[in-house]
């Protein structure tokens, strides 16, 4: 497991990385995600085994920019676009109706994909240099304790880390389906915050 700083240098070789079939654990806004190419089910696939997760659980994507998510990821509507031109970026994981470019891996199966435009500059600028979305999952085993560091980061098969530092304590994306109104899980965007942009009187 290769460890680098987040340079210049350091994000094009992270990027090549991920292009080329590999695993980059990134700082996020919470805690150290793990990115691979998500149209690449290969890359997928060797995601689940490292986390040793189960194939059938869904994976968020992180976008740095809106062509990356309507060129290739999910049909964005009026309600949909509401909850985007408030919050993102920042954490709000939106529910959306996926391309079928997604691999059904991605999104277990739904025809639904969880995306987030990050704010962190890390992952923005890996996004930025992948140039395109990339997976999110936490860093960890699956049921174990996610890693705020990379000392924590205790995996097979990640190729290459970007080194953060230690990230402060913050609470998670609130997962949203703008579509239903549903929040799927509760996180750093309040329900009373959520229904006002539904209610035309958005606010962060």
């Amino acid at each position: 497991m290769k460890v680098i700083a987040p340079t210049p240098e350091g994000i094009a070789e992270a990027a090549g990385v991920i292009r080329n079939g590999g695993i980059v654990a990134y700082p996020t806004e919470t805690l150290y995600g793990l990115g691979v190419d998500p149209y690449s089910v290969e890359a997928l696939e060797r995601l689940f085994g490292s986390k040793g997760r189960e194939i059938g659980s869904p994976l968020l994507l992180i976008i740095c920019n809106m062509s990356q998510l309507t060129d290739d990821i999910a049909t964005i509507g009026p309600i949909e676009m509401a909850y985007v031109r408030t919050f993102w970026p920042g954490p709000l994981s939106l529910l959306l109706q996926k391309s079928a470019k997604i691999p059904d891996l991605v999104s277990a199966g739904s025809q639904k994909v969880c995306v987030r435009w990050t704010s962190h500059p890390v992952a923005q600028a890996l996004c930025q240099a992948v140039g395109t979305a990339i997976t999110s999952t936490s860093a960890n085993r699956s049921g174990e304790p996610p890693a705020r560091s990379v000392s924590e980061l205790d995996l097979p098969g990640i190729d290459l880390v970007l080194d953060g530092g230690t990230l402060e304590v913050n609470p998670p994306s609130t997962v949203y389906d703008p579509e239903t109104g549903i929040i799927i899980r509760p996180g750093a965007i309040s329900e009373e915050a959520l229904r006002a942009v539904r209610a035309g009187k958005p606010g962060r």
